[in-house]
């Protein structure tokens, strides 16, 4: 038997940071230098960090101004963040990605 259940926008949300976090994590676990890997890995974090800033910029949106600039300054840092990687490759600098998707997604779930 199986059960149909629709996960929520937030826990949507949750999961793909939590996807882009899992692949950042296996571009630095297998570190060989740039690569295929590193360059989509990138890409698919850059993807769901344009949506998140397309999305704070909507007028139907419900959250609080504060809440919007806040997502939209962390998604500043995660652009520059990413040109930087691009840029001079250093798998150290996946880090800041990395916790930041996976804070956010932890706040997502309301997980500690």
């Amino acid at each position: 038997r199986t059960s149909h259940t629709t996960a929520s926008p937030r826990e949507i949300e949750a999961q793909a940071l939590l996807k882009a976090a899992r692949q950042l994590l296996d571009v630095q676990a297998n570190w060989a230098g740039p690569d295929k890997n590193m360059h989509n890995a990138l890409l698919f974090n850059r993807r769901l960090w344009s949506i998140f800033m397309s999305a704070m910029e909507t007028n139907d949106n419900q959250q609080p101004l504060e809440v919007r600039q806040n997502i939209a300054n962390i998604g500043v840092f995660v652009m520059k963040q990413t040109i930087d990687m691009q840029l001079n490759p250093d798998p150290a600098k996946l880090n800041s990605l990395i916790d930041i998707n996976c804070n956010l997604a932890a706040g997502l779930s309301g997980k500690p």
